[in-house]
């Protein structure tokens, strides 16, 4: 078995109908500026296909195993760990018998990264129509993440680019939900989970939290709204008595701007939104999703299965190279943290 800190890193197939395949394609080609090694699981013979499609020169190495993947062979070719299941999908057109194909290569990516032959899990986008094909009942890939990473750990979701990351505490659930599910649990949970991750795997010695209200001005002491002095200082009170450095809570509006990002390493936000916005606006190709409270490290791009633009040649790398190299430097500073 490769060293943790020789393994390569395990990326997904997605969506086959996506453009999953093609980001994975260019982000091999762009490996000399950088991109750490990665293993696809997925089928060698349709990214061969597309490769020629699409004009790009990509050799591959069909392997056996993620330890036969290092420096040398990734430099001469993008390694591809097949899938047993079949793919039947073409760009832009979805096959729903392609679940099968999705969830065997999140399944074995997850083993991988788990044995320690991979050194951490990278996704490409998938629909979440996937999961519930294959009879899963999870809202999505974070979900479906933290059930097999087992432990009964609540899984959070982060947003993170060069400039801004985020973390909701209610994801993907209704606008009209968010008041009603909202919680002082819930905010101080998310936000201990982004402290220690903040700590240990982005070796931030002494995180600053700043925890947005929810209401416009912050709910201006109760005329706008009283989730903040009901719910959300509680928990800043909570969190500050933990030692933990967070403050708020603060106006959503004026929150993002220059100074403020400043202040603070991490936005606990009160629903997806309010995060995600101000981040794709600032960093859209270079932001990276991260799921936080796994015992491994997962990353993604921060965008979807663009079935529209999949097989054109059009889709940008990018946000899958920022999610390669950033699971690459959490890997190792885990690594790092756990031998001192």
């Amino acid at each position: 078995m490769s060293t943790a800190a020789q393994a390569p890193l395990a990326l997904t197939c997605g969506e086959p109908a996506g453009i999953g395949a093609e980001i994975a394609l260019k982000a091999w080609a762009e490996h000399e500026a950088g991109t750490p090694p990665f293993v696809l699981l997925d089928q060698p013979g349709r990214l061969a296909a597309l490769a020629d499609r699409l004009g790009l020169r990509v050799p591959l190495a069909t392997v056996a195993t993620a330890a036969e993947v290092d420096q040398a062979l990734f430099d001469e070719a993008l390694p591809v760990l097949p899938l047993t299941a079949p793919i039947r999908g073409e760009a832009g057109k979805v096959d729903e018998r392609d679940a099968a194909a999705i969830v065997e290569s999140i399944r074995r990516a997850v083993a991988l990264t788990q044995a320690g032959e991979t050194a951490a899990l990278v996704t490409n986008p998938i629909r979440k129509q996937s999961l519930k094909a294959m009879g899963l009942d999870f809202p999505g890939h974070t979900e479906f993440l933290a059930s097999l990473a087992g432990g009964g750990a609540r899984s959070v979701m982060m947003l993170a680019s060069p400039r801004l990351r985020v973390v909701p505490v209610t994801v993907h659930i209704p606008l009209a939900s968010v008041p009603r599910l909202l919680t002082t649990r819930g905010i101080v949970d998310v936000a201990v989970a982004t402290a220690q991750a903040l700590e240990r795997d982005f070796g931030i010695a002494r995180p600053r939290l700043a925890v947005l209200g929810l209401n416009p001005h912050a709910g201006e002491s109760g005329l706008l709204g009283h989730e903040e002095e009901d719910i959300i200082a509680p928990a800043i009170e909570d969190l500050q008595a933990r030692g933990i450095d967070a403050f708020g809570p603060v106006p959503p509006d004026a929150a993002f701007h220059p100074a403020a990002r400043a202040r603070y390493d991490a936005a606990v936000c009160m629903y997806h939104d309010q995060g995600l916005i101000p981040l794709k606006m600032l960093d859209f190709d270079e932001g990276v999703n991260v799921t936080l409270n796994l015992p491994f490290v997962r990353t993604s791009p921060d965008h979807g299965t663009a079935l529209d633009i999949a097989g054109q040649g059009k889709a940008n790398p990018q946000s899958l190279i920022a999610a390669l190299r950033l699971a690459a430097a959490m890997a190792e500073a885990r690594r790092t943290a756990a031998a001192a």
